[in-house]
């Protein structure tokens, strides 16, 4: 049987939803490349000329990854004429991936293909958005992000939230509308003898968001309002 307290929980949680599906992809500058620690290369892949992406090489570089042959021929600094530059995560028995690729008339030629996991933290790391890294639970096409503090109770009405609150959720929504898809569900319990905030609040976001630099600033930022 389900306690007073949780049907009150149940009841009373506020949720915020920007309904669809996650962005399937998103466009990147190469710039965006380089922040996740790799370079856009011209090369030999298995001897045919073509682009990928490479951590750590220069003009000259000949290795082996999965059991292909590469060779650098130019670190590029800017990206290809009349080429765009497009990720997305795929999802392979349960983990997400990063799969990066450039595109011309519709023509997709793959440079990257990585766990997310794996880049993002590091990405997260590098930029000090130590909110969303302690916050992020898992990642699959969408990203979960979960903050509480303090004991659990009956959630107040959104009419009788506090400032700190009211501006998260008021910051959050603005930043879904921005990605076009999102989820906020916020039980806030009140304070206690203390005077500290007592909440529990999830948060659903686009993975592929969360490596858009200006994204993961404003909702680093979101998330820091909650102490």
């Amino acid at each position: 049987m389900i306690t007073e307290l949780r049907r009150e929980q149940l009841l009373n949680t506020l949720v915020f939803e920007t309904l669809g599906q996650p962005e399937k992809e998103r466009e990147f500058k190469i710039k965006s490349l380089k922040k996740w620690g790799f370079d856009l290369v011209f090369g030999k892949k298995d001897g045919e000329e073509t682009y990928f992406a490479a951590a750590d090489k220069k003009a000259g570089d000949k290795y082996t990854e999965n059991e292909v042959e590469h060779e650098v021929i130019e670190v590029l600094k800017e990206l290809p004429k009349n080429k765009k530059m497009f990720a997305k995560i795929e999802m392979i028995e349960g983990r997400a991936y990063l799969y990066v690729y450039l595109r011309e008339d519709d023509i997709d030629t793959p440079i990257l293909y990585v766990p997310a996991g794996e880049v993002l933290l590091a990405f997260l790391k590098k930029h000090k958005f130590i909110k969303i890294i302690e916050a992020i639970r898992n990642l699959g096409s969408a990203a979960s992000l979960v903050k509480k503090h303090g004991d659990e109770g009956k959630p107040l009405p959104y009419e009788e939230l506090p400032p700190v609150p009211r501006r998260f959720l008021r910051d959050a929504k603005k930043i879904e509308k921005e990605m076009g898809f999102g989820r906020i569900a916020l039980a806030y319990f009140g304070e206690n003898k203390s005077g500290e905030a007592r909440y529990w609040l999830e948060w659903m976001v686009p993975t592929i968001a969360l490596f858009d630099e200006k994204i993961s600033q404003k909702i680093d930022k979101a998330l820091a309002e909650f102490k």
